[in-house]
């Protein structure tokens, strides 16, 4: 056996200095058992503690409590509960509809009848459209949790002193952060944590300024492209544990990412496991009484006009990125990619001239087709399309057609109007359509009146779309929810999907996000994808 004698010497001086490890190291090791690569082995006195970390304590639920937890919900609340009174952070990553809300609501309830929400409050930090559902479930399900909403014009901090929970909006809080850092606050709560998921944007940083002993990040996709974005939420949620982000990416994201090194992909989930909690829909040992969700694609064929339009584009735009690079090319890229969709869209919306006539477009021809069959078996149904124009253009040919106002929910309506459209749908036994954009309807929207769920453009990132998906696929839903995604044959949008079945690998650690990464394609990888065949 060959011993290096340098290797040698520096284990004895190891063995004589020990280095000095910092708390998350050591808990790091403790969780994982090794160190470095080298076995950690624990005596029974810190197995004992760890198992105390890792074990949900049987709490009893707040008395105040107008709700009946499902028992994952009750071991959600427990688990909340037990790391804030520990002073860890947690990130409550259940998929969507499965109540995080709910969950997190009794935690703060039973902080204040222990007496630890007083002096010091709550500030909850959601997207505007979110704004209601808090402050609705809050006097629904807490009564005893007085709320404040600090947010809109002529907004004020002087009801804070009666109230318990702040709920603010991303936007306040970014540009307001001084003024909230000046404030004692017990916990910071961020709904929809991915709007903190960069590191390197002003919201993200100006809400890592906000000091609280205890925060809850709460997300249905905490990854929806990369390592890193896990990093910036925990870093959020426990700030230092995972160390810097230069760190984490050498000693996880690029191992996991690149190197598919399922060794540190376990070594990373034992590392976090207890500061984040993930619960998926389809585990029916989760939740048994929640009905299917069945996916299934709808292929459709382009109409002679979209056929033209198509080419045409084509041949005006392929040699043109031919002979361009850098950002003059990725920008070509994407504005062939947009022009593409349009084209397969609808041909009215490519020209932005001319009459949207169902007959003109496989995909709306395919749309009107079904809808009528599913408006024959009296069901509910959600429409998503990615483009307002879009969007506009398909009010004016279900009124055609059908002879109905389809409700439309965009970026544009304001909150009172959109908290209208929801509760008309869920209730008007008349309005059974409802047409909505992928970025304004994607999150916080409790719809599952609707038993059809149909995406008449793809985003191309599975996450987004499944977040879109799960404003009728979530609790309180009893029927079987009916995906259709539209898909043009023979077209880039054909071959994009096929592409991505195939990266969706690895525990779905890693989505493309949209269509940007077809810009890194070279001519003739993209000439490939996007040509007619």
């Amino acid at each position: 056996m060959y011993f290096d004698e340098n290797e040698v010497k520096a284990l004895i001086n190891k063995l004589d200095a020990p280095p000095t490890l910092s708390g998350p190291q050591l808990l790091q090791a403790a969780l994982t058992e090794e160190y470095q690569g080298a076995f950690v082995k624990l005596d029974r006195k810190a197995q004992q503690i760890l198992q105390d970390l890792l074990r949900g304590e049987g709490m009893a639920l707040p008395k105040g409590l107008e709700a009946t937890l499902r028992p994952y919900q009750i071991r959600g609340y427990e688990w909340l509960y037990k790391n804030a009174r520990l002073g860890f952070g947690s990130l409550i990553a259940d998929d969507m509809g499965l109540g995080k809300t709910l969950q997190v609501i009794a935690t703060l309830l039973q902080l204040k009848e222990s007496n630890e929400l007083g002096e010091k409050k709550a500030l909850v930090i959601v997207p505007t459209t979110l704004l209601t559902n808090w402050d609705k479930e809050i006097r629904r399900f807490a009564p005893g949790l007085q709320t404040h909403i600090y947010h809109g014009p002529g907004r004020s901090l002087q009801p804070l002193k009666e109230a318990d929970v702040l709920l603010t909006t991303y936007g306040v809080a970014r540009s307001e952060t001084a003024t909230l850092h000046k404030k004692p606050w017990l916990v910071v709560v961020v709904d929809e944590a991915q709007n903190i998921k960069n590191p390197k944007t002003e919201q993200t940083k100006a809400i890592k300024k906000i000091e609280a002993p205890v925060r809850i990040a709460m997300s249905g996709t905490p990854v929806e492209n990369r390592l890193s974005e896990y990093w910036s939420i925990m870093d959020f949620t426990n700030k230092g544990y995972l160390g810097n982000l230069n760190h984490f990416k050498e000693e996880f994201a690029r191992p996991i990412e690149v190197d598919r090194d399922h060794r540190q992909l376990e070594r990373f989930r034992r590392v976090t496991e207890p500061f984040i909690l993930r619960r998926l829909k389809s585990d029916k040992s989760i939740i048994p009484d929640l009905p299917d969700k069945i996916e299934q694609n709808q292929y459709c064929q382009l109409t002679s006009e979209q056929t033209a339009l198509y080419q045409s584009v084509l041949d005006n735009t392929l040699e043109a990125i031919e002979q361009s690079d850098g950002i003059n090319r990725q920008g070509l890229v994407l504005k062939l990619i947009t022009a593409l969709k349009q084209v397969c869209n609808h041909p009215v919306h490519f020209l932005k001239t001319g009459v949207a006539t169902p007959t003109l477009s496989g995909k709306a021809t395919l749309l009107i087709d079904l809808l009528r069959q599913i408006l024959e078996g009296d069901e509910k149904t959600l429409i998503f399309t990615q483009y307002q124009e879009m969007g506009q253009l398909l009010v004016q040919m279900l009124k055609a057609e059908f002879g109905v106002e389809t409700p439309f929910l965009h970026g544009g309506v304001s909150r009172k109007g959109r908290d209208e459209m929801v509760e008309n749908f869920q209730h008007n036994r008349t309005t059974r359509l409802m047409l909505l954009s992928l970025k304004a309807g994607g999150t916080g929207l409790n719809l599952t009146a609707a038993s059809n769920v149909i995406h008449y453009d793809l985003w191309w990132n599975p996450a987004v779309e499944n977040q879109a998906t799960d404003r009728a696929y979530r609790i309180g839903q009893h029927r079987n929810v009916l995906v259709h995604r539209f898909i043009t044959q023979s077209t880039f949008e054909e071959k994009i999907d096929k592409l991505l079945q195939h990266k969706k690998e690895l525990a779905d650690l890693t989505v493309s996000s949209g269509e940007k990464w077809i810009g890194d394609l070279s001519n003739e990888e993209l000439k490939r994808l996007v040509v007619l065949e």
